[in-house]
């Protein structure tokens, strides 16, 4: 089996990577939409290095464009064309992706929410709650929640006198600095109110960065204690940042109780090294489709269970082919597995173009894992050939493009 062409067309706002052979087998990934520009700009760096290979082993073509990839968003294309092989091979073989991984280890697998919401209004402590008892009454029946506070979303521009400088405009939480004891304030009355609906039986995650100070950040955790905080994610470092604050993180580590938490946007276990060894923080959160993909997370989790740290996988923007990537590689893992964050459709048709992923797709908080070859799900081609972006129009063609 050889690889004939690499493909990547807008599907609705999703940017989805095809991996074609010359035996008519083909393996799909999906992109977080808001990384349209990272793959039409970078697709064809990889495509020439891997046309001609065998699909099927995976890690010889990986050798061939993996040192190629960089963080969030740079490592995106790789990533998923990682995925996509892998869902290949599975196919070509007739298995399931958690087969070629090792096989699994659960049948179903826990998710946590931090993206099935609603808006958050003037993002007062009341709106946050909510928007909380929005989430928890949400028939999937997860245990664990997350939101995002202080620096990250939008907490920070709707608070008045949030942060001692000048706030910056613009997405993808640019700010960063030291907040005022209003800001912080602000900052726990609105967990506590959130924590109220929650409940006891159930868990409160917090994305709040990056651009913490570390004084700040333990000041605020430590505040925080009270509340059965599942994890602070990103305080620091996260996101868009293309770097990582090892020493800074294990300071607030030792100094709370409060699990810490990050890693969404870093590529390769070689990023993930010095923060494990160290025990830099308490929980890591990969995304498979910016770290390198689903045997690159794997081995991330297995060192990581080596020293006692937690793994919540990121993915809430991957879509539905993200979901189906993640159950494979999750039913894997270790058990310091405590959740993935369950991906929702960028467009709401998506649900009527892939199927295979059960209905409901949760119950109890849990996803099942499949049987189904590969990532386990199948297209209505023709669907979602409706929703392609225009000049895309032959994504779905096998014929070779010509060069």
């Amino acid at each position: 089996m050889k690889i004939t062409d690499i493909r990547c067309a807008r599907i609705g706002r999703s940017p989805i990577v095809r991996v074609l052979t010359d035996e008519g087998v083909d393996g799909f990934a999906e992109i977080e939409f808001s990384k349209p520009l990272a793959v039409s700009r970078t697709l064809d760096v990889y495509r020439p290095l891997l046309l001609g290979a065998d699909p099927t082993e995976v890690e010889r073509c990986m050798l061939r464009i993996r040192r190629m990839g960089a963080s969030k968003p740079w490592g995106a294309v790789v990533s998923a064309i990682e995925i996509a092989l892998w869902d290949v091979a599975g196919r070509a073989l007739g298995v399931p992706v958690h087969r070629l991984l090792g096989g699994r280890v659960r049948d179903r697998v826990r998710v946590y929410n931090g993206g099935i919401r609603t808006t958050l209004g003037n993002h007062t402590p009341e709106d946050y709650a909510a928007s909380m008892r929005y989430m928890t009454e949400s028939p999937e029946g997860f245990s664990i929640f997350k939101e995002g506070v202080g620096l990250h979303g939008f907490m920070a521009p709707h608070t008045p006198d949030f942060l001692y400088g000048e706030l910056r405009e613009g997405p993808l939480h640019p700010n960063r600095g030291s907040l005022t004891p209003g800001g912080i304030s602000h900052l726990v009355d609105t967990v506590a109110a959130m924590k109220d609906v929650v409940g006891p039986r159930r868990r409160l995650a917090l994305d709040m960065g990056p651009g913490w100070t570390v004084p700040d950040a333990i000041s605020v955790l430590r505040a925080l204690e009270p509340f059965d905080i599942a994890w602070a994610e990103d305080l620091l470092t996260g996101d868009f940042v293309p770097w990582n604050d090892v020493a800074g993180y294990r300071e607030i580590t030792t100094a709370t109780s409060v699990p810490t938490h990050t890693g969404e946007q870093l590529y390769l276990r070689q990023n993930f090294r010095e923060l494990i060894e160290r025990r830099a923080v308490r929980v890591i959160g990969p995304d498979p489709g910016d770290v390198g993909g689903l045997a690159e997370l794997k081995w991330i989790a297995e060192f990581a269970d080596l020293y006692g740290i937690g793994i919540a996988p990121h993915g809430v923007s991957s879509g539905l082919l993200g979901l189906a990537a993640l159950i494979q590689v999750s039913a894997t893992l270790p058990d310091n597995l405590i959740a993935f964050e369950y991906p929702t459709a960028a467009d709401p048709w998506w649900y009527d173009v892939v199927h295979g992923l059960g209905s409901p797709i949760v119950v109890d908080g849990h996803v099942t894992v499949g049987d189904g070859p590969g990532l386990g799900v199948e297209w209505d081609r023709e669907a979602a050939a409706a929703h392609l972006e225009p000049g895309a129009e032959d994504f779905f063609d096998w014929q070779p493009r010509e060069d």
